[in-house]
């Protein structure tokens, strides 16, 4: 059954080239209310915690600098299908293969610099948003 939240985070070359302005409006055109919101600089030991289930993998330090680099805007998003619809609205991870109009499409900067990170499951989401927001802080 799908929920009507998702996590979500603006990486920090979008927050760097100015587009998180532009990244959020598209967000709330598309029909998501945004329920907690917050910006941060990631540690990297605190960006290897959120990618955890990546540290196998070869690319796992790489994407621990590049999230801890700068500054990040974290936020829970309310929608029906949020998962689903927002996944739509940022476009495939690499840019190159994203739809035209997806925030990917229009504002990452590579496979890795891809503008935005989206919850790839409603499980996921919930620990994601968790992680950066106490439940003291959820509306």
């Amino acid at each position: 059954m799908a929920t009507n939240r998702t996590f979500t985070m603006i990486k920090p070359d979008a927050v760097a080239d100015g587009y998180s302005g532009a990244i959020l409006k598209m967000i709330e055109e598309a029909g998501f209310r945004i329920v907690a919101m917050k910006m941060v600089k990631l540690t990297k030991e605190r960006a290897g915690q959120f990618y955890l289930v990546h540290k196998e993998r070869p690319f796992y330090d790489s994407l621990c600098n590049y999230m801890s680099s700068g500054h990040i805007i974290a936020a829970i998003l309310e929608k029906d299908n949020a998962v689903k619809d927002f996944r739509k609205l940022i476009g495939a991870t690499n840019p190159a293969e994203a739809a035209e109009g997806t925030i990917r499409k229009l504002y990452a900067r590579s496979l890795e610099s891809n503008a935005v990170h989206g919850s790839d499951s409603d499980e996921n989401a919930e620990i994601e948003g968790n992680f950066f927001f106490s439940q003291l802080e959820k509306f």
